[in-house]
């Protein structure tokens, strides 16, 4: 107050005045109203003054030793407390116990509470097809309650083609093995180009898939437990499987029904379903390389529409380029040294 008097006497204006020192003139008027004015009653002013009852330093070095004893590891300040007054001995309260344990960055998982952490799967960036597959298991219902039928699909990531599929009344890494098999066999693929993701559900990292892989020269991947975004693109196609308008209303009657869907359903994917994520061809005719020819004559023919009509056209004309490369889970700087599929020795 008395440095706002001598600014003041000295021709500043009282605002300015009581903006460099961050003070508002209505508090300062409250404070001359006052009178006598022991302390700074303002929040801000407050939190700066040290409390009576704060814990010294080693009262809080204390805290921890307590708090990391072999018996009290592993125990939240909830339980440290009462176990210390069973002992006869009082520290500090719990919120104490918090505050200390959370300038400590010891308030998450302490000793054998610690979770398991699960690392992230490594990047895989596909420039052509075969090179890295994804696949999964998803629920077919039937007119059973409590029955389900199951269909397996892999899906080529770069191509976005399903590459092998059937449909099974259990899950088994058995089918899956088999299955795997066929599509490899039939795609032609060269040994050790190959990566195949998946999750961890028990059909994944059954044994027999697991030798077929090996044998075959193929690179398991694995998403992180209950991470379903580590395996995106098999989700997205069962959503597009199962939200498409010719999916049944009704659950299926038979295994038989429910294969001879499927068997249409990957047809129209393959075939007919111009894909958003790879310029609006089909997936087979990204994993067939057609879609080259496709999009330079759609790039022609918005060429020769905006040359006939120029007045239309405000922009650049609509990116008809064609994807090269497909990454699954990317790290930012993996993704931009465009990680490849390993070559794995024979």
């Amino acid at each position: 107050m008395a440095l706002v008097r001598e600014a003041c006497a000295a021709g500043a204006r009282l605002e300015a005045a009581c903006a460099v020192l961050e003070l508002s003139p209505r508090t300062l008027q409250r404070w001359e109203d006052a009178g006598a004015v022991k302390a700074d009653g303002r929040r801000a002013a407050a939190q700066l003054r040290t409390p009576a009852n704060k814990l010294s330093g080693a009262e809080r070095q204390g805290l921890l030793e307590v708090a990391n004893r072999p018996e009290f590891a592993s125990l939240p300040p909830s339980q440290i407390v009462p176990r210390l007054a069973d002992q006869g001995e009082y520290r500090a309260s719990e919120s104490s116990f918090y505050r200390v344990l959370r300038e400590a960055e010891q308030t998450s998982h302490r000793g054998k509470a610690q979770p398991p952490r699960h690392p992230r799967p490594r990047a895989w960036v596909a420039t052509a097809p075969n090179q890295l597959w994804s696949w999964d298991i998803t629920y077919l219902a039937s007119s059973v309650a409590g029955q389900f039928f199951y269909l397996y699909l892999i899906l080529d990531v770069f191509s976005r083609k399903i590459v092998g599929w059937e449909v099974h009344s259990e899950q088994t890494s058995d089918h899956a093995a088999q299955l795997f098999r066929q599509a490899h066999g039939r795609e032609r693929v060269t040994e050790g180009t190959l990566v195949l993701h998946s999750d961890n559900g028990s059909p994944m990292k059954g044994a027999t898939l697991l030798v077929t892989l090996q044998r075959l020269g193929v690179v398991a991947s694995f998403s992180r437990p209950s991470v379903s975004n580590d395996n995106a693109y098999s989700e997205a196609l069962f959503k597009t499987c199962k939200y498409r308008p010719g999916y049944p209303e009704r659950p299926f009657e038979s295994l038989e029904q429910a294969r001879q869907w499927v068997a249409g359903f990957v047809h129209w994917y393959n075939e007919e379903h111009r894909h958003s994520a790879i310029r609006f061809v089909t997936p087979g005719q990204r994993h067939r390389g057609e879609d080259i020819a496709v999009l330079e004559q759609r790039k022609a023919v918005y060429a020769a529409a905006r040359k006939t009509h120029p007045e239309r056209w405000s922009g650049d004309l609509r990116n008809w380029e064609r994807l090269t490369t497909v990454s699954l889970n990317p790290d930012h700087s993996d993704y931009q040294k465009g990680l490849k599929p390993p070559q794995t020795k024979k």
